[in-house]
């Protein structure tokens, strides 16, 4: 039997204008190769490869508050910076920014809502919503802990 989780709802994206829409957007960043990608668990690939969801409230980083970088779990690549991350009670990390051009924004096919991925190897992160008002960005990318890894600033002694 499969279990099947419909994620970080909102309305449409039609509410939103169209001026403020995300775009699809094209990577610039350089392609690393497959070979060098991290090996997944099957979980991960569940995730990441399938484009799952994880459980609410389950994953490793939704409460983490250190400072740092979050990073794709697939390829390494910086993704948000922990100064953009904040608490939005959806049940996943939120964050208000990524780092420039490290997340491709997509469509879904039912035109709902816009997924987000990794725009160096093209892993499933999650979603993005806009107009809810969390932030002053007002944006808010929904993303699996399981699509990232965390990596902390280095403190100076």
């Amino acid at each position: 039997m499969a279990v099947v989780f419909s994620a970080c709802g909102q309305n449409t994206i039609s509410n939103v204008p169209a001026s403020n829409r995300p775009a699809v957007a094209t990577s610039t960043s350089k392609k690393t190769s497959p070979m060098t990608w991290n090996p997944l668990t099957p979980e991960e690939t569940r995730i990441i490869v399938n484009k799952g969801t994880e459980y609410p409230g389950t994953g490793e980083l939704l409460k983490n508050k250190e400072k740092g970088t979050y990073v794709c779990r697939r390829c390494d690549s910086p993704l948000y910076k922990s100064d953009s991350k904040f608490e939005s009670n959806c049940g996943w990390p939120s964050f208000d920014d990524e780092i420039k051009g490290a997340v491709k924004k997509i469509s879904d096919p039912d035109g709902m809502r816009t997924e987000i991925v990794c725009a160096n190897c093209d892993g499933h992160l999650g979603h993005v919503f806009l107009g809810e008002g969390f932030t002053s960005k007002n944006t808010r990318h929904c993303v699996n802990s399981v699509s990232m890894k965390f990596v902390p600033d280095i403190k100076a002694d």
